[in-house]
């Protein structure tokens, strides 16, 4: 077995984290019922005798003792980091992979990426390297943080060159959230245009998620749940619904839910490495066959059932239906609609008592409606996890390289240059040690190619696809 570990970094990477560690281990409990570290959990967990001082106490078998997350927890202002350290998560992280500071970010990309990247560099390093040594075989390093801050975009993407240099054998998959238009951080158009060059050039994956439409999807759920329609009744202590949080507290905005909704994404991507099924898929599989071309590596998401975990007792949704659902623009976890753009690439996991025949059936059924590029007309790869969510028969993740994401590209190009044009706020980041105009300048341009490309591949949508002979095989 594989393990990955989880490096989240800023307010909203580390609340994001937060809540997939807590989902993470309500799944494993609800499989895993003897309380014997296994395999699966050992993906994600260690298993530590605290008795033990120092790095010896690791236990590779036999009963759990104390979990320990394989994680990295960053953010240069405490006050999350803190919340969850006094919270029920506290037993769960090691507090030497802790790196927190008092002065935050300011908001400003520069001073993540250049001040506290040059200031944190080498114990951060120390601490991926003590996350590694305690892996038996590291896969994966999953990096969240948000665009729109200045810890999450500046000293988010700094870490992604540090990964790429030290551990370049290691796939990084980043799940970035990208600010709405409705943004309170008025920088935060050149802090995610800064950042976008940094995903373009060191990361392996991009799982792009836009805060508006997690927004819709959690206010869609509202209304259904306040419908009144036959059960369609809250569960008590519903993960969608509570307000227990000091964040929901804080905010008008549903951040908890919102966040539950995108630590969901990750417990369905990485289901196959951690639970047995007809179909596995590594997440090496995932770049291997998603990623056609270096820079083409945004993958938009799309979740059905939307409210996992149980939080809503709604009737499962016919299997088919489900798989509608996931290409349908309402399910999508970016401001996309997949189905009127062009597919590189597409990945289903569906978890669950599903057959490889109903998957089958579903991809023969949606393909006429979806237009693949002529040269992968057969350019989709399937997963089977025996092992539903908490409180489903069956969940489905659909994963799309297509080029639907282009227009969020543009609307962000779009923002930076309102900004840029008039030199706003331009001297905060010009202040900082380091940082250069030409910086913006080149992220613009590396933006551009990157829409670019997404044109050429637009502008081959209309052409005949040539009819290959191909041999039958006999089922």
């Amino acid at each position: 077995m594989t393990q990955s570990v989880v490096v989240q970094v800023g307010q909203c990477g580390n609340q994001i984290g937060c809540c997939f560690w807590d989902l993470a281990l309500r799944e494993h409990a609800a499989v895993n019922q003897k309380g014997i570290y296994d395999d699966a959990i050992s993906s994600f967990f260690r298993n530590v005798d605290t008795r033990v001082v120092g790095d010896g106490g690791s236990i590779s078998k036999g009963r759990i003792s104390s979990l320990k997350a394989r994680a990295v927890l960053i953010d240069m202002e405490e006050g999350v980091v803190n919340e969850i350290l006094q919270g029920p998560l506290r037993d769960v992280f090691d507090s030497k992979q802790l790196i927190t500071d008092i002065s935050g970010s300011g908001n400003n990309w520069a001073v993540g990426h250049k001040v506290f990247g040059s200031l944190y560099r080498e114990q951060i390093l120390e601490k991926l390297r003590k996350s590694a040594e305690h892996c038996d075989c590291l896969q994966c390093f999953f990096v969240i943080h948000s665009m729109g801050g200045g810890t999450g975009s500046g000293l988010g993407t700094f870490l992604l060159k540090v990964l790429e240099d030290e551990f370049p054998e290691v796939y990084r998959f980043v799940t970035a959230v990208y600010p709405s238009s409705e943004d309170d951080v008025i920088t935060s158009p050149y802090n995610s245009m800064l950042a976008m060059k940094e995903l373009n050039e060191h990361a392996d994956c991009v799982l792009p998620i836009d805060n508006q439409s997690l927004f819709d999807i959690i206010s869609k759920i509202d209304l259904v749940v306040n419908s009144g329609k036959l059960g369609t009744t809250v569960k008590p202590k519903s993960l969608v619904t509570s307000n227990m949080g000091a964040v929901t507290k804080r905010h008008k905005k549903p951040f908890d839910a919102m966040n539950n909704i995108v630590a969901n994404l990750l417990l369905s991507l990485t289901s196959s490495a951690r639970f047995e099924g007809s179909l596995n898929m590594d997440l090496n599989e995932i770049s291997m066959n998603l990623v056609p071309f270096p820079q083409l590596h945004y993958l938009v998401s799309s979740l059905t059932p939307l409210y996992t975990l149980a939080d809503v007792n709604i009737p499962p949704r016919r299997l088919d239906q489900m798989f509608s659902d996931a290409f349908s623009k309402d399910h999508q976890l970016m401001q996309a609609d997949p189905r009127h753009s062009l597919y590189l690439a597409c990945a289903l996991i569906v978890r669950g008592d599903v057959q490889i025949s109903d998957l089958r059936r579903n991809i023969e059924r949606l393909k006429p409606a979806l237009q693949f590029v002529s040269w992968n007309q057969e350019g989709w790869k399937t997963s089977l996890c025996s092992v539903p969510p908490v409180g489903h028969s069956h969940s489905l993740l659909a994963l799309a390289n297509n080029t639907c994401v282009k227009p969020t590209f543009m609307e962000l190009r779009e923002r930076f240059m309102r900004l840029y044009k008039k030199k706003a706020h331009l001297h905060h980041y010009l202040q900082v040690d380091g940082m250069e105009e030409s910086a913006f300048a080149e992220a613009v341009s590396s933006l551009s190619a990157l829409i670019q490309e997404y044109n050429e591949l637009d502008a081959t949508k209309s052409m005949p696809v040539p009819d290959v002979p191909r041999l039958s095989v006999a089922m």
